[in-house]
């Protein structure tokens, strides 16, 4: 249990926007996603290598990768980094991490794609759990074409 209270507001729930990542990053993300196809993936693992907590590049090697376990693991390496990367900017376990900050799409891309990978491996407990959770973190439904 955390000694932080959670603020309210009439609002509603928090909101969280993850700070802006390296732009350095962004762009080598970037030159990597332009490179050939049979290299691309390799291209973006190095990238994510030297950056591993850049949520974008999580959520691409999860976008590059084979459909299922492959995936399903870059998937959900990114979704624990954004776990990780949520709590260190004030998030505590609740509230709203919203599609329409540019900063907070690595982590819903990675919660989608680990929703979509659990499902195709058998793991439909995991796989609704985060579809609500998607649908929580961002109700306004901007997120939800990642479930498709």
């Amino acid at each position: 249990m955390t000694n932080q209270p959670v603020n309210l507001s009439p609002a509603g729930p928090p909101e969280t926007q993850l700070p802006n990542y390296d732009p350095e990053a962004i762009k080598l993300l970037n030159v990597a996603l332009g490179v050939e196809i049979d290299k691309r993936r390799d291209a973006v693992c190095a990238v994510v290598a030297k950056y591993p907590t850049f949520l974008a590049g999580w959520a691409s090697i999860g976008d590059l990768s084979a459909s299922g376990i492959d995936a399903y693991m870059a998937y959900r390496v990114g979704y624990h980094r954004g776990l990780d990367s949520l709590r260190a900017n004030s998030w505590r376990g609740s509230g709203f991490v919203r599609w329409r900050f540019e900063s907070n799409r690595g982590f819903l891309r990675c919660l989608a794609g680990l929703a979509k990978h659990a499902r195709i491996i058998g793991e439909a407990s995991e796989a609704v759990r985060c579809e609500q959770f998607l649908i929580q973190c961002d109700p306004s439904g901007e997120a939800n074409h990642l479930l498709r």
